[in-house]
C-alpha cells in the first residue's frame, strides 16, 4: 500500500470516528465553555507557523529553489503564508562564496567536541540565495536568514547579507546572527569569558557592519539555546547600547527534552500537564524580557527531543498534538511565531557531531537497516524526505492545525483550565478570525477518557462546522486533519465529544 493510499483511507476513517463522536453518548468527563463576546487576547500573525532547517542545506543550491516542487507543495500544505528559518550549529561552519572562483577563507580553530558539529565547512553561494528566493515567491513564504557569528568576520558576514538583502527583498524577515550563542563557550569561545555581555560586544560588531552595509537591517537575537536567563541579562543591558542596530524580535529555542536515549522522553511526558507548564515559565521570562526591550518574542527553532528526535515519540501521533497544543500556548502568550525544526537527515546528523542517537537506539533494540530507514530521518522533522518523495510527518499536522487560528485575535478567559478541571489533560484555545469567525480548538491529549463540552457561544443560532486532528493511536505513524460533522447552534449552546488522543476545531459563523 502506498503512502498516499494510506493517507487516503486514514482520512475517511478519521473523518467518520470524528462524526461518529460529536453525537456520542459519553460516559467520559463533561466541561461548560463560555467563550467571550470580546477578543481582547494576544493577535496571532497570519504567517505565525513556521520550519527550520541548517544553514547547511544551502551548499546544495538545488534544494530550496523553485525547481523542487515536492518540497514547495509540503510547505504550502503546513501554512499558506509561513516563514522559513534557516540555521541550526551548521551555520556557525558556513561561509560566503560570492561567485565561483571565491576561494574559501582561512578558519579560526576549534576544537572537535562529542555532540556538536565537527568543524567542517560549507559554502553559501550567490546561487543557493538566488535560488532560495524563487523558492520563497513559489511556497508565500518569507524567510529567517541566518549568518555565521561563530567562525566568521563582520565584514564577510556584512557581505553576505548586502546580497542576500538585495536578492531577496520582501521576503526577507531579518537577519540573525548566531546560533544558540549562550552554548558557544562548549566550543566556539573560551568558557571563562564567554557570557551575555561578551556576546552582546561581539554581536554589535556584525550587527553594525551589516547596518553599515544594508541601511535598514533588521535583526532578531539572540537565539539561545535554552539559558533563559540570557535574555534577562540582555534585555537589562540593552538601554544602556548607544547606536542600537533594529531589533525586531528576541528569538530562543525550546526542545522538550533529550536525547533519545533518554528514558524520560516518553509520550505519556511529552503529553503531560507538566511539559506546558514549563513552557508557560519559559514564556513568562522571555515575554518579560521582550516587553523591557520593547519587541515581540518569536520561538525560531525546537522541537520534541534534541539531537534528531526520538523515534515512537517524535514521529508519532502523539507529537501531532504536542505541536497543535505548544504552537497555540505560545501564541497565546503573544508570540509572534514558532519554527519547527527539521530537513534532511545528513544536515542534521552533522549539526550534532555526524549521527542521530535514534539510529543507534533503534540498533540496540534490534531493528534492521530497512526497519530504521522506514522512519523519517532526522526522526522529528515536519517533512521527510523518502525517496524523491516529501512526507509531512505527524508534528507538521500538529502545526497545521494550529495553523487554523493564524491570522485571528484571542479570545482571553480559562478556557484551558475549565477542561482540565474534568480531569482529562486537555486544553483549549479560541480566536475571533478577520471575517468575523469565532474559531474554537480543544485538544484532548487524553488517552483514556472522552471529553464532551458544551459551548457558549454567544449566537442564538447557526451551525458550526468542524476539523478534527485524528489517528488511530497515539503511536500511529500518520495524523489526519479533515473535516467532519456539522454541529447545530441553538440558543447560543451546541454539546459536542472530543474523543480520547485528537483535536477538534469548531468553526462558528
Amino acid at each position: 500500500m502506498t503512502n498516499v493510499t494510506r493517507r487516503s483511507f486514514l482520512a475517511g476513517a478519521a473523518a467518520s470516528v470524528a462524526a461518529a463522536g460529536l453525537h456520542a453518548e459519553n460516559s467520559g468527563a463533561a466541561a461548560e465553555l463560555a467563550l467571550p463576546a470580546e477578543a481582547n487576547g494576544p493577535h496571532i500573525p497570519g504567517n505565525f507557523g513556521g520550519l527550520s532547517y541548517e544553514v547547511e542545506q544551502l551548499k546544495d543550491p538545488a534544494f530550496f529553489s523553485a525547481a523542487n516542487t515536492g518540497l514547495i507543495a509540503r510547505l504550502r500544505e503546513v501554512a499558506a503564508h509561513g516563514v522559513l528559518r534557516l540555521g541550526g550549529n551548521t551555520s556557525e561552519f558556513a561561509w560566503w562564496k560570492p561567485t565561483p572562483e571565491s576561494a574559501e577563507p582561512e578558519h579560526p580553530q576549534t576544537p572537535v567536541v562529542v555532540g556538536e558539529p565537527a568543524p567542517q565547512y560549507y559554502p553559501v553561494s550567490a546561487e543557493a540565495v538566488r535560488n532560495l528566493d524563487g523558492f520563497l515567491q513559489e511556497t508565500g513564504w518569507s524567510c529567517i536568514y541566518g549568518i555565521n557569528l561563530g567562525t566568521n568576520t563582520p565584514e564577510r558576514a556584512a557581505a553576505e547579507a548586502a546580497f542576500a538583502a538585495k536578492t531577496l527583498g520582501k521576503r526577507l524577515e531579518y537577519f540573525q546572527v548566531g546560533n544558540e550563542v549562550d552554548l558557544f563557550g562548549r566550543h566556539l569561545r573560551d568558557a571563562a569569558t564567554w557570557n551575555p555581555t561578551t556576546y552582546l560586544e561581539q554581536w554589535l560588531k556584525f550587527a553594525r557592519a551589516i547596518t553599515g552595509a544594508v541601511p535598514g537591517a533588521r535583526f532578531g537575537m539572540p537565539d539561545i539555546a535554552g539559558r533563559m536567563d540570557w535574555l534577562t541579562e540582555i534585555a537589562a543591558a540593552w538601554p544602556s547600547v548607544k547606536d542600537k542596530p533594529e531589533v525586531v524580535a528576541l528569538t530562543h529555542h525550546y526542545y522538550f527534552g533529550g536525547p533519545a536515549t533518554n528514558p524520560a522522553v516518553n509520550v505519556p511526558a511529552l503529553l503531560s500537564r507538566a511539559a506546558m507548564e514549563r513552557v508557560q515559565a519559559m514564556a513568562n521570562t522571555a515575554t518579560a524580557a521582550a516587553k523591557s526591550m520593547g519587541v515581540p518574542v518569536r520561538m525560531t527553532e525546537g522541537n520534541t527531543c534534541y539531537r534528531g528526535g526520538k523515534p515512537g515519540v517524535s514521529d508519532v501521533f502523539a507529537a501531532a498534538l504536542w505541536a497543535a497544543d505548544y504552537a497555540l500556548l505560545l501564541a497565546s502568550n503573544g508570540y509572534t511565531g514558532v519554527n519547527l525544526h527539521g530537513g534532511s537527515g545528513p544536515s542534521v546528523a552533522n549539526s550534532v557531531g555526524g549521527s542521530l542517537p535514534g539510529d543507534a537506539l533503534l540498533r540496540d533494540q534490534g531493528a534492521t537497516a530497512e526497519e530504521i530507514a522506514s522512519h523519517p530521518h532526522p526522526f522529528y522533522t515536519p517533512i521527510a524526505t523518502f525517496g524523491s518523495e516529501y512526507v509531512l510527518e505527524p508534528v507538521a499536522h500538529g502545526l497545521q492545525f494550529g495553523e487554523l487560528l493564524a491570522g485571528g485575535t484571542m479570545l482571553e478567559g480559562d478556557l484551558t483550565a475549565k477542561v482540565q478541571a474534568t480531569g482529562v489533560d486537555a486544553t483549549a484555545y479560541a480566536a475571533r478570525m478577520p471575517d468575523g469567525e469565532l474559531r474554537l480548538v480543544v485538544l484532548n491529549k487524553g488517552a483514556d477518557r472522552d471529553l464532551a463540552v458544551t459551548v457558549d457561544t454567544g449566537q442564538r443560532q447557526g451551525m458550526a462546522q468542524t476539523r478534527t486532528l485524528r489517528a488511530p493511536s497515539l503511536e500511529s505513524r500518520e495524523a489526519t486533519i479533515a473535516p467532519s460533522a456539522v454541529v447545530r447552534v441553538s440558543h447560543g449552546r451546541c454539546s459536542l465529544t472530543v474523543p480520547k488522543s485528537s483535536g477538534l476545531c469548531l468553526m462558528f459563523r
